[in-house]
């Protein structure tokens, strides 16, 4: 079979089960398959298969047809135009957190911040993408799950930032030795313990420990608004992802502490609001 007609029926094989972008999903795999660049699947689309690559492919689109994300098979997803390895051990990074990286590393030049703690850093998408954005930063790098704190390393070293991050595995702020950052960083769970069963298929293949953030999705705000002062330095900042319908509750929970002051949100490309920036009183 030609390359570009196993695309073309990898994409009609995808969109019966209505899988969502099944032309772009179909060309990615076969990049991936003959570990060629998209320009390469283009210009050579009459290259005939060989009977192992044509069987590795449709082994690919059958597990696509059943909902695995294309990122757990190919295993790569761009951030932050930097490339990072994932697996179903950790969150496949969204474009959306690149407004909270973005907005990190804006404040962070203004206020000259190098000392900078990301809790939950599951791939390490945050933590390598600021230690590559900002000069001689030194990053802190938590997450509870020990898959997740290999694959950030690795993440790390792939990425030739591994002189800028510590990685420790934590429950939050538990193993933290007693320090005070310029910044804390967190794309924390947040969805709602009863929505996790609505989530789209292939989301659902994801990690719950790095989805569910409790009856109410606020469980790790509590968590973190209530101590991140104890290891902030005065007028230090504390950078939140949120989802689209927490801006309310976030921003509630921050005014509560009294701690903190300077507090804003802004939205993502998307036009959801996405993350929320508190200061340090």
């Amino acid at each position: 079979m030609k390359l570009k007609e196993a695309i073309e029926k990898g994409a009609i094989d995808l969109k019966v089960e209505d899988i969502e972008s099944p032309k772009l999903k179909a060309r990615m795999l076969m990049q991936f398959i003959l570990n060629k660049p998209r320009q390469y699947i283009i210009v050579n689309d009459m290259q005939e298969l060989s009977t192992q690559e044509e069987k590795e492919y449709f082994a690919g689109i059958q597990k696509l047809r059943n909902h695995i994300p294309i990122e757990h098979i190919t295993h790569q997803k761009e951030f932050m135009k930097l490339n990072f390895f994932v697996n179903e051990d950790v969150l496949i990074p969204r474009q959306d957190t690149e407004t909270l990286v973005e907005e990190v590393i804006d404040i962070a030049k203004k206020i000259n911040a190098k000392n900078i703690l990301d809790l939950c850093t599951g791939s390490g998408a945050i933590a390598v993408s600021l230690a590559k954005y900002i000069e001689e930063s030194k990053i802190t790098a938590i997450d509870i799950s020990k898959n997740a704190i290999e694959i950030a390393r690795k993440n790390s070293i792939n990425n030739k930032v591994e002189n800028q991050i510590s990685l420790i595995q934590s429950d939050l702020f538990q193993k933290i030795k007693p320090q005070r950052f310029d910044m804390i960083v967190s794309n924390p769970p947040y969805i709602k313990k009863d929505i996790l069963s609505t989530l789209e298929k292939h989301v659902q293949k994801e990690p719950k420990i790095a989805l569910d953030g409790g009856y109410d999705g606020l469980d790790f705000y509590r968590k973190i608004i209530k101590q991140s002062y104890q290891y902030l330095k005065y007028k230090g900042y504390l950078c939140l992802e949120i989802g689209y319908d927490q801006k309310i509750d976030v921003i509630e929970l921050l005014e509560n502490e009294e701690k903190y002051s300077d507090i804003y949100c802004k939205k993502d490309g998307y036009g959801n609001d996405r993350i929320v920036i508190a200061r340090l009183k």
